[in-house]
C-alpha cells in the first residue's frame, strides 16, 4: 500500500512538472526586473534627457533571461541524450525525442538573442526600439559593436544547432551539436562588465568557466528531473552519471564566481555597501544552499530513487530548479547593474590591451621581475589544482587498496603542474604579452618541458587502474569511455608519427609566420588558445616518443628515436629562421604598446630565436636519455617472460617456433632428398652446395 501511494503521488507530479519549469521561468524573469530595478536598471525619465522608453528598461532583461533559460535547455538537453543517457552509435527514440526538445530550445534561445541584441542596441543609444530597429542599424552594431557581436554570434549559434538537430541520427554527431553549445555559451564572456574591467583575463576566464558551470548544472538537472517524471529507461543511471558532473560544476561556478567577485569589487566593504555586492552576496547564499540540496541528494534521494521511490528526489529538484532561477535572475540583474568604481575610466592603454599595468624593465637576477610580477589566471590555476588533486586521489585510492604506483611517476605530474603554474602566472606571463623573447621562453617551456614530465606521470593509465569497470549490460562507464577515446579513429590519426612531427613543427611556423600571432596576441581569449595549443602539441608529441599511457599506435623503440632525430631539425630551423629575420613579427601588435625600455624590437626577435634554439636542445638531450632508458627496460622485459615461458615449456614461445621452424626446415631437405634417391636411384645428379 506505501508503494502504491508514493508512485500515486510520483505520477500526479508529473503532469505538474512543465508548470514547475514555467513557474521557475518565470522566477527567473521577475528576480531578473527586480534586481535591474534595485540596481537602477529601469529609472524615471527625466525632461531633457533621452531615453530608451519603458519597453526596453523591461523587456532587455526579460529578452536576457529567456536568452539564458534557452541557452541551458539547450544544454541540458544535449548532455541527457550524449553523456546521462547513452546507447549506441545510432540514437535511441528516447535520445531523439530529447534532441528535438534541444531544437526547440535552441530555436528559442536565437530568436531571444535577437531580441536581446534589439533591446541592447536601443539601451546603449538611449532611443526607442521603435526608432532604431533597422535592419542596417542592426547589421552595423552587430558587425562593429563588442556586445552586438556577442548576440549575433549566440543568436546564430542557436540557429544552426536548432537547424543541425533535427538531421542527427547517430551519437558522433549529437556529441557534435552539444559541443557547439557549449562555445556558443561563451561569446557573453568577452563582453559588458569583463572585458571591460581591469585585470579582464581573469575576468574573462573565470566568467567563461562560470557560464559553462551554470549550463552543465542547470541545465542537466532540469533534463534529468524530466527524464525521472517521465519514468524513462535507465532514469537512475543518469541521475547517477549526472551526480558528479553536478560536484564539478558546483565548484567551477563557486570558484569562477569568487575570482569574479574579487576582480570587480575594488574593496570587501563594497559587498555590503553597494546594490552590486548585495547582489553578490545573494548569489553566493544561493550557492551554499543548492551545495546543501547536492549533499542532501547525494545522502537520501539517490539511495531512494536506485529503490524505485522517485517521489523525495523530484521534490527536492524541483526545489533546487527553483531556486537556480532566482539565482539566474539576480545573474541577470548583476549584468544590468555597474560594479563600483566601473565608471573610473582613467586605465593607462597598457591596462587596456594587457588588462595590467606595463610592468618595469626587466632586471639581473636574483631580483629580476621574472620572479617578483605575479598575474593570477583562472584557467590554469583551477586547471592545475582540479589536476593534481585528482592525481592525488587516484593515488591514494590504489594504496589504500594495496596496490603499488610509482613513487617517481608522481613526482613527475606534480612537477610538471608546478612549472606549468610558473610559465602561466609569474613573470613569464606577465612579460610574455610585453616581450617576444619572454613570450617565446614561456612557448618552449608549454611545449617542450611541461609535456616531458606529465606524460612520465601516467595519468590516463592511473586512471585506468583506479575507475570501476562497468557492470555487464550496463551504459559505459567513465573508464570504458576512456578506453573508447584512447583507441578511436581519431587518436589513431593525430598520432601517427608523421601527424604528430607535422603538428608539433608546422603550428610554430603556422602561427608566428603569418598574421595569427598577432591576431592571437590582440585578445586574452586568442593569447589563452595559443598556449593551451603549444601545452597539447607538446603533450601529443611526448606522448608518441616517450609516453607510457596506452594509445592506438604504440610505434617501436627504434621508430619514436627516429621520429626525434628527424623533427628537431626543423625545430632548430624555425630558431635560426626567428634569429635571421629583418622582418618584426607581430609588429602591429608592438606598435600598439609603450615600451620605453625596449630599444630595438628586433634584437628582442633575435633574442627568441637564440632562446628557443637553446631551450630546445636540453629537452631533447633529456628525451633521448629517456627514451634509451626505456629501450633498455623493454628489452629486459622481453627477455625475461621468454625465459618464464621457456621454463614453463610453453610452444607458443617465439624462440621456441623459431627452431622448431628450423627443425622442419632440415626435415623437409631430408624427405625431398630420400624421395629424388627413391625415383632416379644413385644416378640422380646431385645439388651442390654454393661455392663460399
Amino acid at each position: 500500500m506505501a508503494t502504491e501511494t508514493r508512485h500515486t503521488g510520483a505520477k500526479r507530479l508529473l503532469p505538474r512538472l512543465p508548470a514547475l519549469l514555467a513557474a521557475g521561468a518565470g522566477v527567473a524573469v521577475a528576480v531578473a526586473l527586480a534586481a535591474v530595478g534595485a540596481g537602477g536598471g529601469a529609472s524615471e525619465a527625466i525632461p531633457g534627457i533621452p531615453d530608451a522608453g519603458a519597453m526596453t528598461a523591461w523587456g532587455l532583461p526579460v529578452a536576457r533571461t529567456l536568452t539564458d533559460v534557452a541557452a541551458v535547455a539547450t544544454v541540458g538537453a544535449l548532455l541527457l541524450v550524449v553523456v546521462l543517457l547513452p546507447g549506441g552509435r545510432k540514437l535511441t527514440a528516447t535520445q531523439l525525442r530529447y534532441l528535438n526538445w534541444a531544437a526547440v530550445a535552441a530555436a528559442l534561445w536565437g530568436a531571444a538573442s535577437v531580441a536581446a541584441l534589439v533591446f541592447t542596441l536601443s539601451d546603449l543609444f538611449a532611443t526607442p526600439v521603435a526608432d532604431i530597429a533597422s535592419p542596417a542599424v542592426l547589421a552595423d552594431f552587430a558587425i562593429t559593436d563588442t556586445q552586438g557581436r556577442s548576440y549575433a554570434l549566440t543568436a546564430a549559434a542557436g540557429g544552426v544547432i536548432a537547424t543541425f538537430c533535427v538531421g542527427v541520427t547517430t551519437a558522433r554527431w549529437a556529441r557534435l551539436a552539444l559541443l557547439l553549445t557549449l562555445v556558443g555559451l561563451l561569446p557573453p564572456a568577452f563582453s559588458g562588465h569583463s572585458a571591460a574591467s581591469g585585470n579582464h583575463d581573469a575576468a574573462v576566464t573565470s566568467l567563461a568557466l562560470h557560464l559553462l558551470g551554470v549550463a552543465v548544472w542547470v541545465g542537466g538537472l532540469v533534463f534529468v528531473l524530466v527524464a525521472t517524471a517521465r519514468r524513462e529507461e535507465r532514469a537512475a543511471d543518469a541521475v547517477r552519471r549526472f551526480s558528479p558532473l553536478a560536484g564539478g560544476a558546483l565548484l567551477a561556478v563557486g570558484s569562477s564566481g569568487l575570482v569574479s567577485a574579487a576582480v570587480r569589487l575594488p574593496s570587501p566593504g563594497e559587498l555590503f555597501g553597494s546594490a552590486y555586492g548585495v547582489m553578490v552576496l545573494g548569489k553566493a547564499v544561493a550557492l551554499a544552499v543548492l551545495g546543501g540540496m547536492g549533499w542532501w541528494h547525494r545522502r537520501r534521494t539517490l539511495p531512494a530513487l536506485r529503490e524505485g521511490r522517485r517521489r523525495a528526489f523530484v521534490r527536492l529538484a524541483v526545489g533546487e530548479l527553483l531556486l537556480m532561477a532566482g539565482a539566474i535572475g539576480l545573474a541577470v540583474g548583476l549584468s544590468r547593474t555597474p560594479a563600483p568604481g566601473s565608471g573610473d575610466t582613467s586605465l593607462s592603454p597598457a591596462e587596456e590591451l594587457l588588462g595590467f599595468d606595463m610592468p618595469p624593465a626587466l632586471g639581473g637576477f636574483p631580483k629580476t621581475p621574472l620572479f617578483t610580477q605575479w598575474h593570477f589566471d583562472p584557467l590554469f590555476a583551477f586547471g592545475t589544482g582540479a589536476a593534481a588533486l585528482l592525481y592525488l586521489a587516484g593515488v591514494r585510492t590504489l594504496r589504500a587498496r594495496g596496490d603499488k604506483w610509482p613513487l617517481g611517476r608522481t613526482i613527475s605530474w606534480l612537477l610538471g603542474l608546478t612549472v606549468t603554474v610558473f610559465a602561466t602566472m609569474s613573470g613569464l606571463a606577465v612579460y610574455g604579452k610585453v616581450l617576444f623573447s619572454v613570450h617565446m621562453g614561456q612557448h618552449m617551456i608549454l611545449a617542450m618541458t611541461v609535456p616531458i614530465l606529465l606524460v612520465l606521470g601516467a595519468p590516463a593509465t592511473l586512471a585506468l587502474r583506479v575507475l570501476p569497470a562497468a557492470p555487464k549490460g550496463s551504459p559505459d562507464g567513465p573508464r570504458e569511455m576512456l578506453l573508447k577515446l584512447l583507441h578511436s579513429r581519431y587518436v589513431k590519426v593525430i598520432s601517427h608519427p608523421v601527424v604528430v612531427s607535422a603538428l608539433f613543427i608546422g603550428s610554430a611556423f603556422a602561427v608566428y609566420y603569418t598574421a595569427l600571432f598577432e591576431t592571437l596576441m590582440r585578445s586574452h581569449l586568442g593569447h589563452m588558445f595559443m598556449l593551451v595549443h603549444f601545452l597539447a602539441v607538446g603533450l601529443l608529441f611526448f606522448w608518441v616518443v616517450i609516453g607510457i599511457d596506452p594509445g592506438p599506435r604504440r610505434p617501436p623503440h627504434l621508430g619514436r628515436l627516429f621520429v626525434l632525430i628527424l623533427t628537431m631539425p626543423l625545430h632548430s630551423w624555425f630558431s635560426i629562421s626567428l634569429m635571421s629575420s629583418t622582418e618584426l613579427i607581430g609588429e602591429g601588435w608592438w606598435s600598439l604598446l609603450d615600451r620605453p625600455w625596449v630599444a630595438e624590437p628586433l634584437d628582442d626577435q633575435y633574442n627568441a630565436g637564440a632562446i628557443a634554439w637553446a631551450t630546445g636542445d636540453i629537452p631533447v638531450l633529456f628525451t633521448t636519455v629517456i627514451l634509451a632508458i626505456q629501450w633498455v627496460r623493454s628489452d629486459q622485459r622481453e627477455a625475461r617472460r621468454i625465459d618464464r615461458r621457456i621454463d614453463r615449456g610453453d610452444a607458443d614461445d617465439p624462440l621456441a617456433a623459431y627452431n622448431a621452424y628450423l627443425a622442419g626446415l632440415h626435415a623437409r631437405d631430408r624427405r625431398a632428398a630420400a624421395h629424388r634417391d627413391a625415383v632416379h636411384g644413385d644416378d640422380a645428379p646431385r645439388q651442390q652446395p654454393p661455392a663460399v
